[in-house]
């Protein structure tokens, strides 16, 4: 069990050894997690993690097998979702296409059965929160897609819950409009401190949007970070390759935190796991961290010489591939900036002496 939690001071939701079920076959399996008050969680991982059916677990939509969800100090593990206090988007908006936008909007408001000038002021602010204070009389058809996740939005946050949900909220969207709207999600949490959780498969989007992430894998959690801690310092292999780019080579180790490619050793900064000699590692260095420069190569500060192989111009960087036959023909990535393709005369064929700095490469037991 991962609790991705520290401890239960100022939690707002908790999340306690829960399992979910369907026949045989585990979706989730001793799930612990602790969310924060006011903090903006994403669950992020492939299709079949289980981080939608956690999100729709902790609204009550498909309950949990067994496990607690404890909710602002009440347990909430049996109630139905009307017992429970959220708000949520899903991914098509499921708005309702016969009514206007103001009407979907104060829907549940009006099931609440509160007074019909408290509708008509909530609904006013919020179309005005959200950008379409002129839109009200219209109806979803009439909109695009992003004014219809607004709108979707919006009604989310009318009864003022406590907890908001969004399950890939922005994955029906084009690449610009969904930038657009990341940054007004974000920016409204923030002045709303309302605890968010938002299930996606993007990690550019969990990346740019969330406080911590929750990188799941089949069934359970691999990783629970701030941004910076998910790309930077990934726990294993399977989390080093799903966020970001990552060049992993197979290596040996030959002594405290020094590990054997091909006929070079490289240091690293050592691994959590104690690893004995011989052991068999893969090495893991992302390309923007891959240094060359027209030195001459030494294992003293991690470099060896290497070819380019093919270089590519991506647009606001290169990526080149370099091939070294001290490194037993390994090739590794490596993305370097327009200044350094010019000042180091990097093209292919080009000999350069490339250097993997030690701060950078991360070590990981092989499978």
């Amino acid at each position: 069990m991962l609790d991705g939690g520290n401890g239960t001071a100022g939690a707002y939701l908790r999340i306690i050894d829960v399992t979910k079920t369907f026949g045989a076959f585990q979706a989730l399996k001793n799930v612990s997690l602790t969310v924060e008050e006011g903090e903006f969680v994403c669950f992020l991982g492939p299709s079949g993690c289980g981080k939608t059916t956690l999100l729709r677990a902790i609204a009550g939509l498909d309950p949990q097998t067994s496990g607690r969800i404890i909710q602002a100090n009440q347990d909430v593990s049996l109630l139905p979702p009307s017992g429970r206090d959220f708000g949520i988007v899903f991914q098509s908006y499921a708005l309702f296409p016969n009514l206007t936008v103001a009407k979907n909007v104060g829907y549940g408001l009006e099931s609440r059965k509160a007074k019909r000038a408290e509708i008509d002021k909530r609904v006013r602010e919020l179309l005005e929160m959200v950008g379409l204070a002129d839109q009200a009389h219209k109806y979803p058809g009439q909109l695009s897609g992003g004014q219809q996740q607004r709108v979707a939005l919006a009604r989310a946050l009318a009864t003022s819950p406590g907890l908001l949900l969004l399950d890939e909220p922005l994955s029906a969207l084009d690449a610009k409009v969904r930038m657009h709207l990341r940054k007004e999600i974000k920016e409204l949490q923030r002045r709303l401190g309302l605890t968010t959780i938002m299930v996606t498969h993007d990690q550019e989007e969990a990346l740019t949007m969330a406080d911590r992430i929750v990188v799941m894998n089949k069934g359970v959690i691999e990783q629970v970070g701030t941004p910076g801690e998910i790309y930077r310092e990934p726990d294993n292999r399977f989390v080093a390759d799903f966020i970001g780019q990552m060049n992993f080579l197979p290596g040996t180790v030959v002594g405290d935190a020094r590990v054997r490619l091909g006929q070079v050793q490289f240091r690293h900064r050592g691994t959590r796991e104690a690893l004995q000699p011989g052991a068999t590692v893969t090495l893991g260095v992302r390309p923007e961290d891959v240094v060359v420069n027209g030195g001459t190569p030494s294992e003293e500060d991690n470099s060896f010489p290497a070819r380019v192989a093919d270089l590519d111009f991506i647009g606001n960087f290169f990526r080149a591939r370099l091939a070294a036959d001290c490194l037993d023909g390994m090739i590794i990535a490596a993305d370097l900036s327009s200044g350094v393709v010019r000042d180091c005369g990097v093209e292919p064929g080009r000999p350069l002496a490339v250097s993997l700095p030690q701060e950078r490469i991360r070590v990981f037991p092989a499978d």
